[in-house]
């Protein structure tokens, strides 16, 4: 059995904390309305390149959870959570998950001191964007020995912000074993084709790799260790940002059955929507709860991260899919609009929900974390 534990202050929202999520929440504001969201998705390069260089600049999002050595804060994961709970409240569609949780902490755990000076000050300042390939699905990557050093050969399918990112850090088959490398992709040796997906704001592409250039990450062996580590950091990640949504669903829906009357009273008023609603805000509670203690899990690197992380995939989308559906039924026959911003989240909901393993998945793996699988008693 797991024994759960994490430092209590980190479940705490301290004064920095509401003050970034002040500051963020004002910022996105003004440039994250979901118009706005619609242009960016539909942009060359599928976000806001100034609003990205903002977050870094301005505020120092990229670096939050990233070490002073690397050029980062030196902050905890507890902070970048504040970060990504806003950010999915409006759904921005810059690469934050992509570039600063899952390639950041893969070349953070993979403890290569050398990649990390290398590449984790550009993605701290983001200058430098970056993905992982072949970590949330399975890959045909190899790598070989070539005439000038490692080259990768294979595919990678829906690489999350993988048409666009600067960095491909790669599970990929060497001779001695399964290890990660670091490639640089370039037209003439990698060809990147962005897939047609469910949630327009969350690009994903297929990479193939033609005798890519490649560098080692990490000691051979760990490469495994790595991705499962990289995969909880992402569930976590993926959990704030959930919340966030589910948090401005609710919002919205209370704003609109306040307003709308019918038979001359608010609809909020009718007893069948109070008990919709209430039963709304225990989900969306409940997942804020667990999203905050799988973030205080992962900043403390406590032993029961993969219990934590697992517990928070299957609150935190359920409570998503929950507050995007009566996000819909509540707003009547607009909210059945392609045009309302009701299917924006409900896009992002459904696609996330398959993202890092659907909740049956995680339901599953809790059960042989805790001990529970196969017993009939």
């Amino acid at each position: 059995m797991f024994r759960l534990d994490a430092d209590p202050v980190l479940l705490l929202e301290s004064d920095e904390r509401r003050e970034l999520r002040t500051v963020l929440r004002d910022l996105l504001a003004e440039s994250c309305g979901p118009e706005e969201v619609r242009e960016q998705a539909g942009s060359p390069r599928g976000y806001d390149q100034a609003l990205w260089g903002r977050l870094a600049g301005e505020i120092g999002v990229h670096g939050l959870a990233v070490p002073e050595e690397y050029g980062g804060a030196g902050y905890t994961f507890a902070e970048l959570a504040v970060a990504l709970e806003e950010t999915g409240r409006v759904l921005c569609p810059a690469p934050l998950l992509a570039s600063v949780v899952l390639a950041g902490q893969a070349l953070l755990d993979s403890g290569d001191r050398r990649a990390c000076a290398r590449w984790l000050p550009g993605i701290a300042t983001g200058a430098l964007t970056a993905t992982v390939a072949g970590f949330l699905h399975p890959a045909d990557v190899t790598a070989e020995h070539g005439p000038d050093g490692w080259v990768l050969r294979g595919a990678a399918d829906f690489v999350p912000d993988g048409a666009g990112a600067d960095l491909l850090l790669v599970e990929a088959r060497a001779p001695d074993g399964k290890r990660l490398f670091a490639c640089e992709p370039d037209g003439a040796t990698c060809d990147r084709t962005g897939r047609r997906v469910l949630d327009p704001t969350r690009r994903q592409a297929l990479v193939r790799f033609r005798g890519a250039p490649a560098e080692p990450v990490g000691e051979p062996g760990r490469a495994a260790e790595v991705v499962d580590a990289v995969l909880d950091a992402g569930r976590v990640a993926l959990a704030a940002e959930h919340v966030g949504g589910s948090a401005q669903a609710l919002d919205a829906v209370l704003a609109h059955v306040s307003r709308r009357t019918q038979f001359g009273r608010a609809i909020g008023s009718f007893q069948a929507v109070k008990h919709r609603l209430a039963d709304l805000l225990v989900e969306v509670e409940g997942a804020r709860s667990a999203s905050a203690y799988a973030s205080a899990c992962l900043a403390a690197r406590a032993g029961g991260l993969p219990v934590a992380a697992s517990a928070a995939a299957v609150a935190c989308t359920g409570a998503y899919r929950l507050a995007t559906t009566e996000y819909v039924q509540l707003h009547g026959g607009i909210g059945f609009t392609w045009e309302h911003p009701a299917h924006l989240y409900v896009r992002r909901a459904r696609a996330d929900e398959a993202l890092f393993g659907t909740a049956d998945d995680h339901r599953l793996r809790l059960a042989g974390l805790l001990g529970f699988a196969g017993r009939t008693d």
